[in-house]
């Protein structure tokens, strides 16, 4: 194992931790996915957009090997719910929603976990590590149910901080021996279409056993870093600590790492209380890039409020950044040979304080401040004349290399994707010119601003850019 330089905020030893290498030189990352029985709302891109732009930065900045695994839940009381709601089978919901996750967070383009396993491919293994529990004498069967033992490991509540006697259960099971004992097997219901038989009786696994042995079967034991949302410190991961170290007496994870929730209107977005915002609504409305920003603007560890003035702060950055891109390319057309040594001095201040930022417990907000530095920089070169042409070209490449690792180098594209609903406004916007109603048209033509986004008017027609 070796120090990979970077510092980690480690939920179970609540400090900063350095994060090394796995013994063959690979960091590995296990965060908890989705259960998926609808859309997914913007708050479930947080953990998304952080793990994948982690590893970006520990790749393209660290020169590190990283295997990153996100699992999808198919199974599971909320999936049965839903799938009875809609008159529609278990496992075809989950697949319809499942191929919408991947839809849906494939258009932030931050690219995909290398692996992203599912509870219904991994029950062979889910059912080996129960049986090793229960041999143990840490899980026991009680009417077709599997439960673990909590009082038989002393390590309980190390994650949360909570001690047992604070601990209550909203987890039903009447053949439970202690009311915090959770559920590793659940005997199949009458209801429940989606089943599996087993030593212990026909059923299917409890949420928890679910990732630690997804986790196993692709990590191997005691990897570098779990994560997920904060939501999931209790008890989703205290009970997968307990799982794994009780059955394989070592560790699960060196770094528990816990990303903040989104807030709206104050309260936590939640399928649950259903104030949510789906985050295919949210990419219709905004360019990705800006929703990108939105998110590492603001550190992980962060509540992130949820409003149309935060992402619209987010897009003014983008575009500041974008303006000089541009006026650096514009400058090269002009610029002779000379050389501005504060640009320079700037420039290499920028790479440190950019690479220091996300190594100090991934500090995207310092990050993004250093980019903001380069910028205003390369705005003050430009105007001082002093910097040539290969000199332009250099900070240009610096900012787009820095750019990259937040996937924003696309912000150099001549034209970035229009959100449809934009279109639409352009769309009845040209309307009604045609009919001649230029007040409806300018009030379209505001919206359209609104949302960031500026109409040219040409003899070819309308054309649509970031404002």
């Amino acid at each position: 194992m070796s120090d990979a330089g970077v510092r980690l905020y480690n939920t179970l030893t609540k400090r900063k931790d350095a994060l090394e290498t796995g013994p063959d030189g690979v960091v590995r990352i296990y965060v908890c996915g989705p259960t998926v029985y609808g859309r997914v709302h913007i708050g479930n891109a947080r953990p998304f957009v952080v793990f994948s732009i982690l590893k970006r930065f520990l790749t393209r900045r660290r020169g590190l090997a990283v295997r990153f695994v996100s699992n999808l839940t198919d199974v599971n009381d909320k999936i049965y719910d839903a799938a009875r709601a809609e008159g529609v089978a278990s496992d075809e919901l989950a697949e319809r929603y499942g191929r919408a996750y991947v839809e849906d967070t494939d258009r932030l383009g931050v690219g995909r976990p290398d692996a992203e396993p599912k509870v219904t491919e991994t029950i062979p293994a889910i059912e080996g590590l129960i049986g090793d529990l229960v041999e143990s004498g840490l899980a026991y069967p009680a009417d077709g149910d599997v439960y673990f033992r909590v009082e038989r490991f002393p390590g309980y509540g190390s994650l949360s901080g909570r001690r047992l006697d604070e601990m209550v259960s909203t987890e039903p099971g009447s053949g439970k021996e202690h009311p915090l004992d959770f559920a590793l097997w659940k005997g199949r219901k009458p209801e429940e279409d989606t089943w599996w038989e087993s030593p212990w009786g026909p059923g299917r696994p409890g949420w928890h056993i679910e990732c630690s042995a997804m986790a196993e079967s692709l990590l191997g034991d005691e990897f570098e870093v779990h994560g997920g949302g904060i939501d999931l410190v209790f008890p989703h991961h205290e009970n997968e600590i307990a799982q794994t170290e009780g059955a394989r007496h070592r560790p699960l994870a060196r770094i528990w790492m816990h990303n903040e929730m989104l807030e709206l209107a104050g309260d936590k977005m939640s399928k649950s209380v259903g104030n949510i915002a789906p985050l295919a609504e949210v990419l219709d409305r905004w360019p990705r890039e800006t929703v990108i920003a939105y998110f590492l603007t603001s550190h992980y560890r962060s509540k992130l409020p949820f409003s149309d003035d935060r992402l619209e702060e987010a897009g003014r950055r983008n575009e500041r950044i974008r303006n000089a891109l541009r006026q650096l390319e514009r400058g090269t057309e002009t610029a002779g040979d000379g050389y501005d040594s504060e640009l320079a001095g700037a420039a290499v201040g920028a790479r440190l304080a950019f690479d220091e930022a996300l190594a100090d417990d991934f500090n995207t907000p310092e990050a993004f401040a250093a980019l903001d530095g380069l910028v205003r920089a390369a705005n003050a070169a430009l105007e001082r004349g002093e910097a040539g042409a290969a000199q332009l070209r250099e900070t240009r490449r610096a900012l787009l290399d820095l750019l990259d690792v937040f996937t924003l180098a696309t912000l150099d594209e001549p034209s970035a994707e229009v959100p449809p609903n934009v279109r639409r406004l352009v769309e009845e916007r040209e309307e009604a010119r045609r009919q001649r109603d230029f007040a409806r048209a300018d009030a379209l033509r505001e919206e359209v601003g609104a949302l960031g986004w500026e109409v040219r008017d040409s003899p070819e027609g309308p054309e649509i850019l970031p404002r």
